[in-house]
């Protein structure tokens, strides 16, 4: 790959998501820090919510290595579950004990149990579910009667959701109002502004080991803003290829030209075209048509 063509010393640009190549922009870093007073001040429930690609699960990820000794912390990445299996992943991310024929009352006993042991000995229970928008409403009912568990000065468990803005229509159903009353905080992750991918791109470059000058000039800066609307993922699918196309011509800068081979290579950061602006294209085509077969019609008459 480029990476010694470049001098790194590894990929800069993957979309895995590594907490060493955190960037904290003025939204995520702002999220951060609501999620650690939150989480450090016995709140209930607490929402993030982010369009895709905006970074969610390395804002979850980072919010887990930021959490002192005094926490324990539990871990669901895909919550599409019913009740009882979220009971089960739930148990398993905190290793709490339970027979092979456990069901769900004798479940939420063992959680109970460990959750109150787990006060007495001065810890704290924070569980972040990921896609939290795929979770059905009875397994969302579920997850609110487990967090009913409190003493008189704090919750046992706290939850935080992760999800897409899906999420906030999920929650305003009606069956599931005393969940969305108990969210004490919302964090809501943004789109990065074309200074941000400025610095988010040199960030992940000097984190991979570069140490050169300049790597993408400031047309392609604004180029991948443009293309990539400022979601991280597809500044790392594009800056990617990007490199990919300068390596293959053995050029140590990127230009924009290599941006717009990049984007030209991604689906999804090609212009679409809008619904409106196809209605107007075919309508104007059968316009079209119905007129060339009209003066067809006229011509054949002409003649005969």
């Amino acid at each position: 790959m480029y990476t010694s063509h470049f001098g790194l010393t590894e990929l800069p640009f993957s979309i895995t998501p590594d907490t060493s190549f955190f960037y904290g922009h003025s939204s995520y870093q702002d999220a951060l820090n609501t999620l650690l007073v939150s989480v450090r001040s016995g709140e209930g429930f607490i929402k993030v919510v982010g369009e895709v690609g905006t970074g969610k699960t390395l804002l979850c990820r980072k919010l887990l290595t930021s959490l002192e000794e005094d926490f324990i912390t539990a871990y669901v990445p895909n919550p599409y579950l019913e009740p009882m299996t979220l009971l089960l992943a739930v148990a398993d991310e905190l290793g709490v004990a339970y027979g092979a024929e456990a069901n769900q009352h004798n479940l939420l006993k063992s959680i109970t149990a460990f959750l109150v042991g787990a006060h007495a000995r001065g810890k704290r229970v924070v569980l972040c579910l990921d896609e939290a928008q795929a979770m059905p409403i009875e397994t969302l009912e579920a997850l609110r009667l487990l967090s009913n568990l409190e003493t008189e000065r704090r919750k046992l468990l706290q939850v935080v959701l992760f999800g897409q803005p899906e999420l906030d229509v999920r929650l305003d159903e009606p069956s599931i109002r005393q969940l969305r009353q108990r969210i004490s905080f919302c964090c809501n992750l943004g789109a990065m502004n074309v200074d941000d991918v400025e610095y988010y791109v040199a960030h992940r470059l000097g984190i991979a080991g570069y140490r050169g000058p300049r790597l993408f000039s400031r047309e392609a800066v604004r180029a991948l803003h443009r293309a990539s609307r400022g979601i991280p993922r597809l500044v790392n699918v594009l800056s990617h290829k990007a490199m990919i196309a300068a390596f293959g011509e053995g050029v140590h800068q990127i230009g924009v030209r290599y941006v717009k081979e990049a984007i030209t290579d991604t689906e999804s950061t090609r212009p679409r075209m809008t619904v409106h602006r196809a209605w107007i294209i075919k309508t104007a085509a059968a316009v079209l048509a119905l007129l060339l077969v009209s003066a067809g019609v006229l011509m054949w008459e002409f003649h005969a």
